[in-house]
C-alpha cells in the first residue's frame, strides 16, 4: 500500500490502497520537468502548499487576463466591436488556458506521484493552480476589482478542503486525474459562487 497525500494541508494523511511504492531509477530530463510543473514551485514549502499553489494561480490567471485583454482592446477598437464580444473572448481564451494547465498538470502530476510512490503528493499543487484558475473565470471585466479576487481564491480553498460531492469521489481516481480532477470540481463550485455574489452585488 502507499501512504495518500494531500497538498490541501487541512487533510490528514490516510492509507490508500492500490498503488505499490518501488524504488525507482535514476530521475530524467522529464521526470525533473515533471516536478518543476506539479509543483509550480511552491510545492516544496513545508506549510499550506496549496494555499501557495492558489496564490501561483491568481499569478498565472491576471498573466493570461492581462495578455489577452492587451490583444483584444485594439482588435475591438478596430472592428467596433462592443465589451460583449471582448468578454466572450477572454472566457474563451481563459478555457483553453485552464485546459492546458489541466492536461499539462494531469501528466506531471501521474509522473511525480509514481517517483513518490505515494498518492497525491503534499509537493503537487498544479491542481490547486488549475482549480484556481477555473474560479477567476467567473470575474467579469466591469468587477475586476480585489473583492471579487479575494471572494474567488476565499470560495476555492474553502470547497478544495471541504470537497462537496462530487469532488471526494473524483479524489479516488487514478494517478494525476485523481489529483486534478476534485480541484477541477472545487474551482466549479467557487466560480458558481463569485457569478452569484457578482450577481447579487449588481442588483442591490
Amino acid at each position: 500500500m502507499a501512504i495518500k497525500e494531500s497538498s490541501d494541508e487541512l487533510n490528514s494523511t490516510v492509507v490508500a490502497p492500490g498503488a505499490v511504492s518501488q524504488a525507482v531509477p535514476a530521475r530524467t530530463a522529464r521526470d525533473y520537468l515533471a516536478l518543476v510543473i506539479a509543483t509550480c514551485g511552491v510545492g516544496f514549502i513545508p506549510i499550506a502548499p496549496g494555499t501557495f499553489g492558489s496564490l501561483v494561480g491568481i499569478g498565472l490567471w491576471a498573466i493570461v487576463r492581462a495578455g489577452v485583454l492587451a490583444i483584444l482592446w485594439p482588435l475591438a477598437g478596430r472592428k467596433n466591436l462592443n465589451l460583449l464580444h471582448i468578454s466572450y473572448g477572454l472566457i474563451a481564451a481563459q478555457l483553453v488556458s485552464v485546459v492546458v494547465v489541466t492536461l499539462v498538470g494531469t501528466w506531471a502530476a501521474s509522473r511525480v506521484e509514481k517517483l513518490d510512490g505515494v498518492k497525491d503528493p503534499h509537493k503537487v499543487v498544479v491542481d490547486e493552480v488549475a482549480g484556481q484558475f477555473i474560479a477567476l473565470i467567473a470575474v467579469p471585466i466591469q468587477f475586476e476589482s480585489w473583492w471579487t479576487i479575494i471572494i474567488a481564491f476565499l470560495l476555492f480553498r474553502f470547497f478544495d478542503i471541504v470537497k462537496p460531492y462530487p469532488a471526494r469521489m473524483f479524489e479516488n481516481l487514478h494517478g494525476g486525474l485523481g489529483i486534478m480532477a476534485d480541484d477541477v470540481v472545487a474551482g466549479i463550485y467557487a466560480a458558481i459562487g463569485v457569478a452569484v455574489a457578482v450577481t447579487v452585488h449588481s442588483f442591490i
